[in-house]
Parts: structure tokens; sequence; C-alpha cells
């Protein structure tokens, strides 16, 4: 109050002697509105809403340093804000709220993982790369709703990555290894697989790392994938089919009955491998590239542009559209690109 007392008489004087007021307001570094609002004998206190106050109440720094050295004791060590709280109270000692432990242990980096241990680690799976058809599959199981609330079907769904084919589905009312056991082994004789030949990936459900599964893996000499513990990201290829799935116009929402859903899941399954043209193929339907057909069908396009480029030539500043084969796709792709630019090649 002592300084705006002195700035009002400095800027009084000022205009008494021909001063304007913008001038000698911006000479000061305030505005005319500021000085305006200062006249007013309601306006004794700092109005500023985004003024940035200290708390009467924040901790003096050696008052910080204090809790510090108490919840770092060997005893609290180990131990997060929510455990150190009331073991204190029962010795009778308040240092701070719950809150507080945790807004100094996190200004202090030592709020992740205060136990002696360390963390588990779970390694990224080894990057694979398939060259062609029925090498490198993917496959999870996602719920179908049906009319009745809380209860639901399992749709069993096996994906080719490098046609993005739909290989194998079948839909249980159950989750169990011993179906998904019984559809892989159905896929291996109707595509020929080899011995050494597959890798199946998968997530770290039951019924994926179940001893059915496993062991009918071994029997087909298929090599077990798996994801990440919470990381979905790792069997991207089947998450993104199951939106796919849910999300096309026809697509139910409930089912009545099994029956039902089979019926629907046969109609889709055909339109998806041979009318759908996929964008990570180059929009190839995953039956054409599974059968090699692609090939031919993208050296056309090719043809089809050079020649409208011949033609039209005002039409295009640079090279025409890439309609280039993509001839190896990967499991895991670099991470911050995209599967369809990693995986083509040129």
């Amino acid at each position: 109050m002592e300084d705006r007392q002195a700035i009002h008489e400095l800027l009084t004087e000022a205009v008494a002697h021909g001063a304007r007021r913008k001038p000698a307001c911006d000479l000061l570094g305030i505005s005319v509105r500021t000085w305006q609002r200062w006249q007013r004998a309601d306006n004794t206190v700092d109005g500023r809403q985004h003024m940035c106050r200290r708390p009467h109440n924040k901790l003096s720094n050696v008052e910080q340093e204090t809790i510090l050295a108490v919840i770092n004791r060997p005893e609290y060590a180990s131990l997060a804000p929510s455990q150190i709280v009331p073991k204190l109270a029962d010795t009778g000692e308040y240092l701070a709220s719950e809150s507080t432990l945790y807004r100094l242990l996190r200004a202090q980096k030592q709020l992740k993982h205060r136990q002696s241990s360390q963390p588990r680690h779970y390694q990224r799976p080894s990057r694979q790369v398939a060259t062609g058809p029925n090498q490198i599959y993917s496959w999870d199981i996602t719920y179908l709703p049906t009319t009745i609330r809380g209860v639901f079907y399992y749709l069993y769904l096996f994906l080719d990555i490098f046609s993005r084919k739909i290989v194998g589905w079948q839909i249980y009312e159950v989750e169990s290894s011993e179906h998904a056991a019984t559809i892989l082994e159905a896929i291996c004789h109707q595509e020929g697989i080899e011995p050494q030949q597959l890798l199946v990936h998968s997530d770290n459900g039951a019924p994926m790392k179940g001893v059915s599964m496993l062991s009918k893996m071994q029997d087909l000499g298929i090599v077990p994938s798996f994801s990440r513990p919470s990381v979905s990201d790792d069997n991207a290829y089947a998450e993104s089919l199951f939106r796919t799935l849910k999300y096309v116009p026809k697509y139910p929402g409930r089912f009545d009955d099994i029956a039902a859903a089979r019926l629907y899941l046969g109609q889709f399954v055909n339109w998806y491998n041979t009318s759908h043209c996929h964008s990570g193929i180059k929009f190839v339907t995953p039956t054409q590239r599974h059968d090699g057909l692609d090939v031919a069908i993208l050296a056309k396009r090719d043809a089809v542009y050079k020649q409208a480029r011949v033609k039209y030539p005002e039409r295009w500043s640079g090279n025409t559209r890439n309609w280039s084969y993509i001839d190896k796709v990967y499991l895991m792709p670099e991470k911050g690109k995209t599967k369809t630019a990693v995986a083509a090649t040129v």
C-alpha cells in the first residue's frame, strides 16, 4: 500500500503539471486502468487472480529437511507415505499430512520404488519379420456381448500378420486353452504348416499360456511368443482387427444365442478376407495378398498411374502414388513408426 500511495502521488503531481496520464503510467510500469482502480476506496488488497502468492502454511526449508530425514530413516526408507503416516501416529509423532509427504518425496525423486529391491522389468518381445504368409500369426480372444446382461461369448481369432488374413476362428461359451489348441491344430492342417515354420504371438492370458495350448504348439513345432503384461501394443494386429470387427456398420452389438454369433462371424470373416481392401497392405484384400495376387494388382495400379502422369503431366508435381509391394511385415515395429511405414520396402 505504501508503494501504491507513492506512485499515486507521483502521477497526481505529474498530471497536475500537464503530463498526460498514459505516458506517465507507462513510465512507471503500470496501466491507466490500474491507477484508476487503486484510487477506489474498496481496492485495498492485491486483486490479481493469477498472482503467485506464498501459502501462509508453507513449510520452511528447515522443516522440509527435517521431514525428509525422518522418512528416510532405515525403518521408513522402504515404505510409502501411506504406510509411514500410521506408523508415525502410533509413536505419537506428526510430521505433515500424507499428501505433503508424497509431494516432498516426488520433488526429491524418491517416490518411485523406495524398496531396496528393483522392480521387475519385462523384456520387449524380439522384433520378428514375416516375408510371406504362414510365417507369423497373431491371435487373441475377445468378448461378444449377448442379450443377457453380464453373459458373453468368446471369439477365438487367428490372424496372419503378413497378409492380414483371418486364418482361423471359432466362438465358444468359455475361455480355455483346449479350445485354442483345437483351433490351432485345424489351422495347421488347413494351411499345411510344417514344423518350425510358424511363430504364434499372443498376450499373457490364461488360455494362451495354458498347458493344453503350449503342449499342442510343441507337438506341432510352433514357436510361441508373448506380449509384455498390460502392453496391448505388443499384440496390435489382433487388437486392430477386433476394433474393425466391432465398428463395422452391420455389427449387431449383442447376440441372441451362440448360433447367431457364429453366423455373423462367418459373414464378417468372408467379407474381411475377400472384399475388405486393407490399408496396411496397399488396399488389396487379405486373400489376394495371402495367395500372392497382390504383386500383379499393385504393378497394374502403378502402370495406370504412370500412364496418367504422361497424359496429364500438369497434375503431378512429383512422383506418382507409391504402389510398391510390401515384402516385409514386422511383429514388433520400431518405436514411433507405423507398421506400414516400417514394413514397406521399396
